[in-house]
């Protein structure tokens, strides 16, 4: 025999219900010519098919995951299909890869070394005086960030400690508006609402990322908005490439310390991506600077450790 087994629609139990009353019909409609009672149940039959077909679940419309067409298990539907010239509120982030990879590679892109006090040159027509994020820059690092090599010692200048992380870069994308953020920010900036300070505050600034060359990996802080673009969140965030630009489409700038840390060429290629905290090793790019977490970190690890020591009622100095 066979069974037939689905999942009922109110409008399928309904039709189903009439067509299974046939077993309550009297006997002298049953008894009938056999080819009568043949087309009988394969009308019965094809009735019943029929209403399974037209009350089967609609087709499910595209999104973060699916089903395949070869099996019944949710595949994961690995890029986001989003339209970079849209910014909508309730669209999901497009910097999401894979479940496990958050911050995936960004590979082989052209990468420049800029530097805080550089003057403009007609690649570079912006001076680096001031940042995205700080109008002082140059002083607020203390100097000039000398790139020549014959007057660095130890990944700074030869002639004055830095007084912020001498690891830095340079992204094109600038999370802060004339007043407040961008409008996408909240949207594309995978953690804005985890840092968010208020609107005088930029989400990026500060940030880490890995660069990698060959076998080597750096890692420094997210410090001014560029090359020559500070808009371009679809590849910072997303997936796209970096823009063609006259520095040959470089995509990261990054300073002389992370520029001999890996050996690179003033124009080279390398791989980065976002990471968190958590993920940076101690290293070079751990020892200097105000806006460095390791520094203000162990800052806070200090005062911690001396209001412990301190006796209840005495004043620290």
């Amino acid at each position: 025999m066979c069974h037939i087994t689905s999942t009922f629609t109110p409008q399928a139990d309904s039709s189903f219900r009439e067509i299974s009353s046939l077993r309550f019909w009297p006997r002298s409609h049953l008894l009938m010519k056999p080819g009568t009672l043949t087309h009988t149940i394969a009308v019965i039959l094809s009735s019943v098919a029929g209403l399974f077909t037209q009350n089967a679940p609609a087709a499910v419309p595209n999104g973060l995951m699916k089903l395949s067409k070869k099996s019944s298990k949710k595949q994961d539907n690995s890029l986001l299909k989003v339209d970079p010239y849209v910014s909508s509120a309730k669209a999901d982030p497009p910097f999401l890869s894979k479940p496990a990879e958050r911050f995936p590679w960004k590979k082989e892109i052209v990468t420049t070394v800029f530097w805080i006090g550089e003057k403009p040159t007609a690649n570079n027509p912006v001076p680096n005086r001031s940042s995205s994020w700080d109008a002082n820059w140059t002083k607020s690092y203390g100097g000039f960030d000398n790139p020549d090599r014959a007057e660095r010692r130890d990944f700074i200048p030869a002639k004055f400690t830095p007084q912020q992380n001498p690891f830095y870069c340079a992204l094109p994308y600038n999370d802060k508006a004339s007043s407040g953020h961008r409008p996408e920010a909240p949207r594309v900036v995978p953690w804005f609402r985890e840092v968010y300070q208020g609107p005088a505050v930029s989400t990026c600034k500060d940030r880490w990322i890995a660069i990698r060359k060959g076998n080597k990996t750096a890692y420094a802080q997210w410090e001014d908005a560029g090359p020559f673009r500070t808009d371009h969140w679809q590849y910072v965030f997303g997936n796209e490439r970096p823009k063609p630009n006259l520095n040959k489409g470089a995509g990261l700038d990054v300073s002389p310390a992370v520029r001999d840390y890996l050996g690179l060429q003033e124009t080279d290629v390398t791989d980065w991506k976002f990471v968190e905290f958590g993920e940076v090793p101690h290293g070079p790019w751990s020892k200097l600077g105000e806006n460095n977490t390791f520094v203000i970190n162990q800052g806070k690890d200090s005062k911690a450790l001396v209001q412990g020591l301190t006796p209840k009622g005495a004043l620290l100095p």
